[in-house]
């Protein structure tokens, strides 16, 4: 169980804000190059592969897999640990940090390349935040 409460909420800038309209919306964007059309996260006004400034925000299936990931024994204020810290392969080909929701946060239970799926936690001041679970899981 997460303490939203005690989790340091992002301040959208203008670059990043259709990234926090889209988790509001259940929408996980992610930004293509109209160039060379590269997907990359994280939100930026360029394209880290080519240098165009001529992007599109599009939105992502929300399917991944678990690449790596470490767990975290210390205490933290916001998460009954251990947790995860969790790095995901996004099917479009880029990679989020999260955490992974919905699953003992064990060795055995975590397995890497395991198919993931987006979920959406509101925390407050109207932000919502993508986390991962294994998909299928409720």
């Amino acid at each position: 169980m997460i303490d939203f409460s005690l989790v340091t909420v992002p301040k959208p800038t203008p670059e990043t804000a259709h990234f926090y309209e889209g988790t509001a919306a259940g929408e996980l964007r992610l930004q293509q190059c109209n160039q060379c059309q590269t997907v990359y996260f994280p939100p930026r006004p360029f394209c880290p592969n080519c240098g165009s400034r001529s992007v599109s925000v599009i939105v992502a299936s929300g399917r991944g897999r678990l690449l790596s990931y470490v767990i975290n024994h210390r205490p933290h204020p916001a998460f009954e640990g251990p947790y995860a810290i969790a790095i995901v392969g996004l099917e479009e080909g880029v990679t989020m940090m999260s955490n992974i929701l919905q699953v003992d946060q064990t060795p055995e239970a975590l397995i890497l390349d395991m198919p993931l799926q987006v979920v959406f936690r509101a925390c407050r001041d109207g932000i919502v935040l993508p986390y991962f679970q294994p998909s299928g899981a409720e």
